[in-house]
């Protein structure tokens, strides 16, 4: 496993449907609010990405349905990046309620420009701190 990330939320009933559990989509979008914490985390808002003209692009994404989650419940997101190149990343995702695993997940991703073209991030300014990111994921 890769880098890490715990993020807590509180189910909304927004996010549910009429049985009272969360909508499937859902998950997806946590897994969006669990990538984004753990790049903040990692000093690397999608904001810093965005300013340089660059995007990162969902191509592939899954997502395993173990237990429901219902209206209130406090949930916990795991998002870990498994893999980064210059060209994309990887990531898995895990959601629990204390110690129930609810979900589990993966998204794979490629570095856009602003043009909707795949973009190597070598040839932007961001990519001395993404070198960074990457030295820590290969030391843990």
């Amino acid at each position: 496993m890769g880098l890490s990330s715990k993020t807590r939320l509180r189910v909304r009933y927004s996010e549910t449907d009429q049985m009272g559990i969360v909508y499937h989509a859902n998950y997806l979008v946590w897994f969006e609010v669990g990538r984004s914490e753990l790049f903040r985390e990692l000093n690397l808002p999608y904001t810093q990405f965005e300013e340089q003209g660059l995007g990162l692009a969902v191509v592939e994404v899954s997502c395993r349905y173990r237990k429901p989650s219902r209206y209130d419940d406090e949930i916990i997101i795991v998002s870990s990046l498994e893999h980064m190149s210059s060209r994309g990343a990887s990531f898995s995702y895990r959601v629990y309620r204390e110690e129930t695993l609810l979900a589990e997940g993966k998204t794979d991703h490629v570095f856009i420009d602003k043009d909707g073209h795949l973009a190597d991030v070598r040839r932007y300014a961001i990519w001395p701190q993404l070198q960074l990111v990457l030295e820590k994921q290969k030391m843990s």
